[in-house]
């Protein structure tokens, strides 16, 4: 006997419905083995698929799992695969919330975060996630290795600027500076050369940046490459976000506060990212849009 379970798309980070970066959510799912899990969010073919399940720990008030399209369990906070469900959790009446901040708590593996969300005069304004405190791992020197993975020139790699190095708020990316947007918007990488590169260095994803954004008002224009887990782009990362506005902070690039990065606009999905840097706590903040609605049966 076939089982229906609902699930919904929710555009995060969006600027417009259709932007952002797209996420798959199912709920209830509670009973899902591991394996069909997997397969679900092979279907999707999403960067990311989130199953909103039930806590098991005391002190979470929701337990998410997030599965890339190759079956790679995604963990951390902070990014568009938690905001987004979060945000549909809200929309659907799912919390109880009151004007201004709500505070919540997600339960994601065996560790649990805080996050709260705004609303004003019943309507949602921003989710807020807590990241974890920064980690400055390993710096990748090999300019010209990195440059080719890249499909660039070796001098379009602003590390006399800021180093390349790996930084983790909860997931370890490698941080690249850019020159200038234009050659941002030409970076066409060979998979398995920064693959390689990204093993080395102990990061999971690759982001690139410049700091001379499209839109008016953030900091840094980026992309993001993750062929450690199957994605070949991503149109909005809070995973990577977090750690690059902390990068910048320590660098003396930007100022403590809130920092806005532009992400997704190569891929025709403009994405904002809010992130805020304070004495060493990192958070990311943002919006979602729920565009899509149904079901299927298993």
């Amino acid at each position: 006997m076939s089982r229906t379970i609902p699930f919904h798309f929710v555009d995060v980070f969006a600027v417009a419905p259709l932007t952002g970066n797209s996420l798959a959510v199912v709920d209830g799912g509670g009973e899902l083995a591991l394996e069909l899990m997997q397969n679900i969010a092979r279907e999707f073919n999403q960067s990311e698929t989130t199953f909103v399940l039930p806590a098991t720990r005391p002190d979470a008030d929701w337990k998410l799992r997030s599965f890339t399209p190759k079956g790679v369990e995604v963990f951390g906070a902070g990014g568009h695969n938690t905001l987004g469900a979060w945000w549909w959790l809200a929309a659907a009446g799912r919390l109880e919330l009151g004007d201004g901040p709500t505070r919540f708590h997600q339960q994601i593996g065996d560790l649990v975060y805080p996050l709260a969300i705004w609303q004003s005069q019943g309507k949602l304004e921003k989710i807020i996630m807590r990241q974890e405190a920064p980690v400055a791992g390993r710096q990748l020197s090999n300019l010209g290795a990195l440059a080719t993975a890249l499909g660039l020139n070796a001098e379009e790699i602003a590390a006399d600027v800021v180093p390349c190095q790996v930084v983790s708020t909860g997931a370890a990316h490698l941080l690249v500076p850019i020159r200038d947007r234009q050659a941002v918007d030409r970076i066409s990488p060979d998979a398995k050369q920064l693959f390689d590169l990204l093993n080395e260095v102990g990061g999971e994803g690759c982001y690139v940046f410049s700091l001379d954004p499209l839109q008016p008002g953030t900091t840094a224009y980026a992309r993001f490459f993750n062929p450690t887990v199957g994605i070949s782009e991503d149109p909005a990362t809070g995973t990577a976000a977090g750690p690059l506005a902390a990068h910048l902070v320590a660098h003396g690039l930007a100022q403590p506060g809130v920092i806005k990065v532009e992400q997704g606009t190569t891929l025709g999905r403009t994405s904002i990212i809010e992130v805020g840097v304070d004495a060493g706590s990192v958070s990311v903040s943002g919006r979602g849009i729920v565009v899509a609605s149904g079901a299927f049966s298993i």
